[in-house]
């Protein structure tokens, strides 16, 4: 998994608990948090999914690569 997307999910799991908090609190700034988790994962998809796209990409210019021996 790349690094990015690791930090990414993190950072969404701690804005779910910070929202979680904040509502059992009687806080309408979980709604913040909230929007946080949300571009945070998006994020992450964005970076797994790019990084599984270059991975095809290379291993696809790999195969049609001859052998040099």
């Amino acid at each position: 998994m790349p690094r990015l997307a690791l930090y990414a999910l993190v950072v969404c799991a701690l804005a779910v608990a910070a929202a979680v908090v904040s509502f059992a609190r009687g806080s309408w700034l979980g709604v913040v948090w909230v929007l946080l988790a949300g571009l945070t994962s998006n994020m992450a998809l964005y970076y797994i999914r790019r990084a599984k796209a270059a991975a095809a990409e290379a291993t696809s210019a790999d195969a049609g690569r001859t052998p040099t021996a």
